[in-house]
């Protein structure tokens, strides 16, 4: 047992010869199996036209696997605050918490999630927000997700909900130090995505400790740590698991990512190459834990919430038991 919480991110994978269909229902018995492990939250992303990526659409998501758990907080990892209109966020999850109190949590990240031309279809232009515009628009998504509401010009306060009797726990998600930064001036949790960011994580979170001003919503620092995890019985097997996340990191560098192919293939793909990258913890349970451990040690993170890419969902559920365990 870690000596922190443990948490699930969940991109909804796309395996090679599966579906979308397939993709969500090896996201529900994720779910299911984080809920039944006790584990604190399970967390949905928001990628836009890849292959390899079903959630696109963390509301809709976020509603379907709270239906279908029972105690884990479920939420997302994040929504692309750019892509949306804050408004209408902040109505989605103002619903979400009214149909499951208590449960629901807002993460936000300010990065696009897409390509430039999926970002125009998205927001009907390709122009992003600058850093000015996205504190603003997070500043009124807050707003609105509060008893206070938004007063506007014209004498009309708007909410989000008429009559909510809770609200989501919002988080800001982010790889850099101005995301770190941000959270801790405005009295934010704060998750660092160490899955993909290419910063010291110990060096973030002191960075947004540093910033930290108590909030109506938080009168002390509050952060995560997300990195990738990939356990077996033996680290070759492990190691075997993980050849599908280096095929996809890979493939991310040249621009040809596919869906989640099988650890045969990788093998066969691999061969030959030395690919630095994929998964970050990979090997036996007890050394998962450890690295694990010793990210918590330096890190200082209140909080643990791990990712897997794997062919098989029975791979992810194993390593979420190996952990909890």
């Amino acid at each position: 047992m870690l000596c922190v919480p443990l948490s699930v991110l969940d991109l909804s994978p796309v395996r090679a010869g599966g579906t979308t269909s397939d993709a969500f229902t090896d996201t529900f018995a994720l779910a299911g199996a984080a809920d039944d492990l006790g584990l604190a939250r399970y967390w949905v992303a928001e990628h836009h036209n890849m292959p390899a990526v079903a959630a696109t659409t963390p509301p809709v998501v976020i509603a379907a696997v709270a239906a279908r758990t029972q105690r884990i907080r479920v939420g997302s990892g994040g929504v692309m605050l750019p892509n949306h209109s804050p408004y209408v966020v902040a109505e989605q999850f103002a619903a979400l918490e009214a149909i499951h109190p208590g449960r629901i949590d807002l993460g936000i990240g300010r990065a696009p999630g897409a390509d430039q031309v999926t970002a125009w279809a998205l927001r009907r232009t390709q122009e992003g927000l600058g850093h000015e515009e996205f504190d603003e628009h997070l500043r009124l998504l807050r707003a609105w997700l509060s008893p206070t509401g938004v007063r506007t010009g014209m004498g009309t306060t708007l909410t989000a909900t008429p009559a909510a009797s809770s609200y989501p726990e919002i988080w800001l998600l982010g790889s850099s130090d101005y995301s770190a930064r941000l959270a801790g001036r405005l009295g934010l949790r704060y998750c660092y995505a160490a899955h993909f960011g290419q910063l010291d994580p110990a060096g973030v979170l002191a960075l947004y400790r540093e910033a930290f001003v108590a909030s109506a919503e938080l009168d002390a620092p509050y952060a995560m740590v997300c990195t990738s995890v990939i356990t077996a019985p033996t680290d070759a097997e492990a190691q075997y698991l993980a050849g599908p996340s280096r095929v996809m990191w890979a493939s991310l560098r040249t621009g040809r990512l596919g869906p989640v192919v099988s650890p045969e293939e990788a093998e066969r793909q691999l061969a030959g190459q030395d690919v630095v990258g994929g998964t970050k913890l990979v090997g036996t349970p007890d050394a998962v834990r450890a690295g694990l451990e010793a990210l918590v040690a330096d890190t200082g993170a209140a909080e643990l919430m791990v990712t897997s890419t794997a062919y098989d969902v029975a791979t992810r559920i194993a390593t979420l038991c190996d952990l909890a365990g």
